[in-house]
């Protein structure tokens, strides 16, 4: 398998710029905003919008995947190679 860290491949303008800025983020935000919509999906399902319930729990697994993602920013986003 090919060693991608060894600095002959680097990231471009627009990836650097989105990383800058998703590693500004706290990671509890999207924990927060996957629990916020499990919690709205269940009062609407209560409440008996079921479609629009089902269409708010989904937003659950983007949510954690974008954390995800900011933790792996934070931790070996381009700007690890500076340190």
């Amino acid at each position: 398998m090919e060693n991608l860290t060894d600095g002959t491949h680097g990231e471009g303008k627009v990836a650097e710029a989105i990383e800058e800025q998703t590693a500004k983020l706290p990671s509890d935000i999207f924990l927060w905003a996957a629990l916020g919509s499990m919690a709205t999906s269940l009062a609407l399902k209560i409440a008996g919008r079921k479609h629009t319930a089902l269409f708010v729990g989904q937003w659950a697994a983007p949510f954690l995947l974008l954390g995800v993602y900011n933790k792996i920013v934070k931790t070996q986003g381009h700007d690890k190679d500076d340190e």
